[in-house]
């Protein structure tokens, strides 16, 4: 069994991809003993649309990157997730980037979880495109939160999540990958 990951472009101080744009990695099971890369992902997939619609349900997701710089300076320990999500155009926004790159320290310095996810829009049914204006909602960064009880309500899919970041962070990928699965 194989599958390729494909890693978020990273860039350096003259806009100069540091990973070719295309660079991907097909491994096998045998690469990871025991772990099947793939199936960790589409799991960790799962277990994050479970987390949001019932941390939606609990009133527990923070949306924005505005709105989530707030919350992380005011009440980091609330904080249980961080979700970077960002399409493939999104990738040359070099604000958004920047903003990405504080955001994932100040996570990484508080022991929050952090994930990249790709698609947007699967996150937008999730979530909601629109705020209550009808405006489009920034969704680039989802926080969710243990405020009120929710962090009992959401601990299978947390651990889940939880647990699967600290084993990419044993193979060295500091902030994984994922995708939400399709409907």
């Amino acid at each position: 069994m194989s599958c390729t990951v494909q890693y978020p472009r990273v860039f350096n101080a003259n806009d100069r991809p540091l990973v070719a744009p295309d660079y991907q990695v097909a491994m096998t099971l045998e690469d990871f003993v025991g772990t099947d890369v793939c199936t960790g992902q589409k799991l960790a997939g799962q277990a994050l649309e479970e987390l949001l619609l019932e941390a939606q349900k609990q009133g527990a997701v923070t949306v924005g990157v505005y709105e989530a710089a707030k919350l992380l300076n005011v009440d980091p320990d609330s904080v249980l997730l961080c979700v970077l999500a960002a399409d493939e155009d999104d990738e040359a926004d070099l604000a958004l980037q920047i903003h990405f790159t504080l955001i994932q320290a100040f996570c990484c310095e508080n022991d929050i979880a952090v994930l990249r996810l790709g698609g947007v829009q699967r996150l937008a049914e999730l979530v909601g495109g629109t705020n209550a204006a009808d405006e489009p909602r920034d969704l680039h960064c989802v926080l969710l939160s243990g405020g009120r009880g929710a962090t009992h309500l959401l601990q299978p899919p947390l651990h889940r999540l939880t647990a699967f970041c600290a084993e990419s962070r044993g193979r060295d990928q500091w902030v994984p990958f994922i995708s939400l699965p399709q409907r």
